[in-house]
């Protein structure tokens, strides 16, 4: 590891200000993540704010009757609520589906947003990586691809967003609440906080140096049934190689209300709305959910090795939906 600088903030005001001393310094809270990339090398912040001590740990319900969230409240914490488990159950569930019971005791709400990929090049010094090193290739493309993304890729980069909880959220239309090096508070929706990586995989989000998530906003949610569906390799501690995040309201026999979006699958938790459409105002059906997965797949292209997440996305969200609304023709 290489030496750095330790900082522990007394109050969200220092933190900014530290950050506006030093714009190359990162914020840690829990480090279930950062950590481990200081560890390899990867990261290497000159400085490290320490951003625990900060009143960041609260939830409340808001005057609309969703759920503000503090950024330090922990995926345990965030998993076990009442409201989260009345309400926003898929984010309970995706939550217990990701990581072991000790990382979620210490992993925070803003960190897991924020975490980078497991692509294996990225995690390997050794090996050229556009989103490590920008210019050096991207050794997935033509190597071992398979938990690699299929939607959202490009030249430069095949690597997936690792997140379970980011992935619920972002069928819950999450926002994101900040405050920037000068104090300004700042509200943008989830997925205007990741970027697809484009001809620049190394930059993953657009929050600005400095600029420090406090809260994620959840909206009040659709009256429906709610589920997390993940697919991996082992049932325990491993990433998806498939996941749907998904909720569905059927009122009279018919889909009233329908969000989903899909994890391991793309550089971002991705979401289809034009593949949601097609499902609204329609009886549910086998016919239907494949005519859904149609067009969410239908810009998917496998390196070889990650071909059948293609078919098993597929299959997937068909399992998923179906669960949503019970036996169907």
């Amino acid at each position: 590891m290489m030496p750095f600088e330790y900082l522990r903030a007394g109050n969200e005001a220092d933190a900014l200000q530290a950050a506006a001393d030093r714009p190359d310094a990162r914020f840690i809270a829990g480090g279930t993540n950062l950590l481990d990339l200081m560890k390899l090398g990867i990261e290497r912040p000159p400085q490290l704010i320490d951003i625990g001590g900060l009143d960041l740990r609260t939830m409340a319900e808001t005057p609309d009757g969703g759920l503000r969230i503090g950024a330090l409240v922990t995926n345990a914490e965030l998993a076990a609520h009442p409201l989260v488990r009345a309400r926003y159950p898929l984010l309970s569930q995706a939550i217990l589906a990701g990581a072991s019971g000790q990382l979620r005791n210490k992993a925070t709400t803003g960190g897991n947003l924020l975490q980078r990929t497991r692509c294996y090049y990225f995690y390997d010094p050794a090996s050229p990586c556009n989103k490590r090193e920008p210019g050096t290739g991207c050794a997935a493309i033509g190597g071992f691809n398979r938990i690699m993304a299929i939607l959202g890729t490009s030249a430069h980069c095949i690597a997936s967003h690792p997140s379970d909880m980011a992935v619920a959220m972002r069928a819950l239309d999450a926002r994101v609440e900040t405050r920037q090096r000068d104090g300004q508070m700042e509200v943008r929706a989830l997925d205007a906080l990741y970027r697809l990586p484009g001809e620049t995989p190394h930059i993953d989000h657009t929050l600005a140096p400095g600029e420090l998530i406090t809260a994620v906003v959840l909206p009040a949610p659709l009256n429906g049934r709610q589920r997390y569906r993940k697919v991996r390799d082992r049932a325990s501690y491993a990433f998806a190689l498939v996941s749907v995040a998904a909720t569905l309201a059927v009122e009279d026999g018919m889909i009233v209300q329908a969000a989903m979006a899909f994890g391991g699958v793309a550089p971002m938790p991705w979401r289809d709305r034009t593949a949601e459409a097609l499902l609204i105002g329609q009886t549910p059906s086998q016919a239907l959910f494949e005519r859904c997965a149609d067009a969410v797949t239908a810009e998917a292209q496998g390196q070889g090795g990650n071909d059948f997440k293609i078919t098993l996305l597929r299959r997937t969200l068909a399992a998923c939906l179906t669960d949503l609304t019970g036996n169907v023709p």
